[in-house]
C-alpha cells in the first residue's frame, strides 16, 4: 500500500470551528476517518425567514435531530463536497467519512471486504459512531450505490436520499454509455495480480496536471465552469490509492445492483444528474427516477460528473430546497 498524501479534508486547525475529526471502527477492525459538523442553524439564521426552530429538529420531541451523511465516489476522499459542506451546514448536521483504503482511513483489515455491501456496513458503523441519528444519505457516483445498499439493509432511520451523478449499480457496464470497463477490467486485474508492484509504480506516477488536461480534452469536465484548483486534490489523491485494491473495488461495484430495491424505496429521494456526465450518463438517473416512487429528478444543464463543483449554486440550492420542503417539513 502506498502512503497517502494529505487528504482534502482539512486538518482541525484549518477546519470550520464546529468541525470535529474522529475515527469509527468497522466490524472487521478497519479504522474509518470521520468528520462532523454540528450545523443545523435556524431558518432565519440561514436566510430563509420563518420559525426559529432548527431545521431537522425533533418532531414533537419524538426523535433527535437528523444528520446528513456524505458518501464519496470511488477513489475520492471528499473533494466533491467542497461547496456543499458549507452550504448544507446551516440546514442540517453533517458527517463525511472516507472509505477503507481511501484518504485518512486505514487499509481494510480484511482485504476481501471491499465491495458495496462492505461499504454499506462501514457507513452503518459511522452512523453508530456519531450516535445513530435519523439520517439523510447523500451519495456521489459510487456513493449512490452505497447509500441505496445501506438503505436496503438498515432502513429504520433513513429519512431521505440524495443521489448525485451516480447510478443504482452495474457501473462498469454503463461507463461512458458502453460496457468498456467490463472488457478492460479482467485484463487489468490479471496484470495487477501478476505484477502488482509494476502496476502500482505506473499508477503512482500519473502527473496530476496531465490527468487534468486529459479530462478536459475528453469532455469529462466543463472547461468553462470548473476551477482547476477544485479538482486538483482529487487528481493528487487518486494515484495514492492502492491500484489493485481499486480495481477489485471497481469490479465489485460493477457486480452490485440495487435495481431490484428501487421500487421499494419509501423515503423522499432527490436525484441530480449532469447533462454531459460521461461516467454515469443521465439516462441512468432517469431510470432511477422512474423506478423510485415519488423521486424528484434534476438534470444540471451542461453539467458533468462533477456538477457539484462546476455549478454549486444550482446543485446546492436544489438540495437545500429538497431538504427543507420534502424531508424536514
Amino acid at each position: 500500500m502506498t502512503t497517502s498524501p494529505p487528504s482534502v479534508s482539512p486538518p482541525p486547525s484549518l477546519a470550520p470551528p464546529d468541525e470535529v475529526h474522529s475515527f469509527a471502527v468497522a466490524d472487521d477492525g478497519t479504522r474509518l476517518f470521520v468528520r462532523t459538523r454540528s450545523g443545523g442553524r435556524s431558518r432565519s439564521e440561514a436566510g430563509g425567514g420563518g420559525s426559529e426552530a432548527h431545521v431537522g429538529a425533533a418532531r414533537g420531541g419524538e426523535e433527535p435531530v437528523a444528520r446528513a451523511f456524505l458518501c464519496d465516489g470511488i477513489l475520492c476522499d471528499g473533494f466533491i463536497w467542497k461547496y456543499l459542506w458549507n452550504d448544507l451546514a446551516p440546514w442540517v448536521p453533517l458527517t463525511h467519512w472516507h472509505y477503507r483504503g481511501h484518504g485518512r482511513s486505514a487499509p481494510p483489515q480484511d482485504p476481501d471486504r471491499i465491495d458495496i455491501a462492505a461499504h454499506a456496513e462501514d457507513l452503518m458503523a459511522v452512523r453508530k459512531h456519531v450516535g445513530d441519528p435519523p439520517c439523510v444519505l447523500v451519495g456521489h457516483s459510487m456513493g449512490c450505490q452505497v447509500a441505496l445498499e445501506c438503505t436496503r439493509r438498515h432502513p429504520a432511520k433513513v429519512r431521505g436520499l440524495v443521489l448525485i451523478c451516480g447510478t443504482f449499480g452495474n457501473v462498469t457496464s454503463t461507463f461512458k454509455g458502453l460496457p468498456v470497463l467490463d472488457v478492460i477490467l479482467p485484463k487489468l486485474l490479471d496484470l495487477a495480480e501478476r505484477r502488482p508492484e509494476f502496476v502500482r509504480a505506473l499508477w503512482s506516477r500519473i502527473p496530476p496536471e496531465i490527468a487534468l488536461k486529459l479530462a478536459l480534452r475528453a469532455g469529462d469536465l466543463d472547461p468553462e465552469k470548473i476551477h482547476p484548483e477544485d479538482v486538483m486534490p482529487y487528481l493528487q489523491h487518486f494515484p495514492h490509492v492502492d491500484f489493485p485494491m481499486f480495481l477489485r473495488m471497481l469490479r465489485a461495484a460493477g457486480e452490485h445492483s440495487a435495481g431490484d430495491f428501487l421500487p421499494q424505496v419509501e423515503v423522499p429521494t432527490l436525484i441530480v444528474a449532469g447533462e454531459r456526465d460521461t461516467f454515469t450518463p443521465p439516462f441512468l438517473a432517469e431510470a432511477m427516477a422512474e423506478a423510485i416512487p415519488g423521486a424528484e429528478l434534476v438534470v444540471v444543464k451542461n453539467g458533468t460528473h462533477v456538477a457539484p463543483l462546476e455549478q454549486p449554486d444550482v446543485v446546492d440550492s436544489k438540495i437545500t430546497a429538497f431538504l427543507r420542503d420534502r424531508v424536514f417539513i
